[in-house]
């Protein structure tokens, strides 16, 4: 039988706003960086204008930080990333904070963020869970149980499970989580993230000679990045068990790692030569636009940034199967640029041939920057949550985003991006 939570109100929810008052909307966040804390701003800033009250609950930090720079009020919610002795008071934390910001909505980001947000409010507000990722698939053994376990209860507690990728959501569904779903695809800053131009020193050289590179890094030769948290999530330890077989074919190659983590120290002691670890950047785009190629190795994902980015950038990107990646990537490139998730001999493979054909990499950027502009606009993304909100709280759609050509579309109907539907 279909499981779903019925559209009658709840006795214990307050009565929703008549439909022309703006509404308040409380992102609930874990300690996070990189690609859900950009996300999380995006989809602040863009509601912020839309004239909402936007409030993050979220751990002191950048993140509060940049809230708050979007427009958001940011309030201190103390937790941390995983599960432990600590979970009832993040429970109880999360619960004061509703009932300080009185939301409309409940939108929490990732498992933490969903584990503690649920357990406090239990349907008692229209609640959005997106997950970014499953949990179950970051760990092993017992916690893979118990985290896979808690998602198939607590999704009766979430009005919507949002995922970034159909794939995330098959993902969900053949592991027996039985939710109400909805998949909004991520989206890029595409005024913030573009192809560089010469005349203003952004292009391929220009890049390579603004940067902090060692001087074997500078010239014209082969260049392949990695942009990412080091971590086990972001498989660069496979992308560097793969390095010395990419040099057998491309003995020129050079390989930046750009992002810092808790995998560090124990990935500079495994490095191979031509390999140079840039540490964190305020600004990735330089980075992207030097290379020749963008590589993400993940093991796991819901659907990466860094890859939509760097395509955004009018670089090809070679990812590893996970969720997401697949639906990427622009139409026919999953052939060339797409490999098993864990499997260095086939990364190596993959990332030899393509390095060793300078003429075949820009044809395939161009197709990416293309495939960027026309697929992952962050606008198109912004207005889809937007609009699941207003759905959830019994009100006319906004006005969607409307572009030049808009993302998903050659110029015609825009494809619905926000695809409903209910397991069974």
């Amino acid at each position: 039988m279909p499981t779903h939570r019925s559209t009658a109100q709840s006795p214990h929810r307050r009565p929703p706003h008549p439909p022309t008052e703006p509404f308040t909307v409380l992102h609930l966040v874990q300690p996070v960086d990189g690609g859900v804390a950009r996300v999380v701003t995006d989809l602040v800033r863009a509601q912020s204008a839309a004239g909402l009250r936007v409030v993050v609950g979220c751990p002191d930090g950048p993140l509060g930080e940049a809230a708050r720079a979007a427009g958001a009020e940011a309030h201190t919610w103390h937790a941390g990333r995983s599960p432990g002795p600590a979970l009832p008071a993040e429970v109880l934390g999360a619960l004061r904070l509703v009932r300080h910001v009185r939301p409309d909505l409940l939108h929490a980001h990732s498992a933490k963020a969903g584990l503690a947000g649920r357990l406090a409010v239990r349907g008692s507000l229209p609640t959005v869970f997106q997950p970014h990722a499953w949990s179950f698939d970051a760990v092993g053994g017992a916690t893979a149980a118990l985290a896979l376990r808690w998602e198939r209860f607590g999704a009766r507690w979430a009005d919507r499970v949002l995922c970034v990728s159909e794939s995330e959501r098959r993902a969900g569904e053949s592991e027996g989580v039985t939710a109400r779903w909805s998949v909004i695809r991520n989206g890029v800053d595409l005024s913030h993230f573009r192809p560089g131009r010469a005349d203003r020193g952004e292009d391929r050289a220009g890049a390579r000679a603004g940067l902090p590179l060692p001087e074997a890094f500078r010239g014209d030769g082969p260049l392949a990045v990695c942009v990412g948290r080091l971590c086990p999530q972001k498989g660069q330890d496979i992308l560097l068990r793969a390095w010395p077989e990419v040099l057998g074919t491309v003995p020129e190659a050079r390989l930046v790692l750009v992002g810092d983590g808790p995998d560090g120290e124990a990935l500079r002691r495994a490095a191979p030569s031509g390999v140079h670890f840039a540490g964190t950047a305020d600004d990735i785009r330089p980075w992207l636009r030097a290379a020749d190629i963008v590589v993400l190795p993940s093991r796991w994902e819901g659907m990466a940034l860094a890859p939509l980015e760097a395509m955004a950038c009018g670089r090809p990107v070679l990812v590893s199967d996970v969720s997401g990646a697949r639906e990427s990537l622009p139409p026919g490139q999953a052939r060339l640029c797409l490999v098993p998730a864990e499997d260095p001999t086939a990364l190596a493979k993959a990332l030899g041939r393509l390095l060793a054909e300078p003429r075949l990499l820009t044809e395939l950027g161009e197709q990416a920057g293309q495939h960027a502009r026309t697929e992952f606009d962050v606008r198109r993304t912004t207005d889809a949550v937007t609009g699941l909100y207003h759905e959830l709280l019994g009100r006319p759609a906004p006005s969607p985003y409307r572009g030049d050509s808009p993302p998903g579309t050659a110029g015609g109907t825009p494809e619905p991006l926000n695809m409903e539907r209910i397991s069974r």
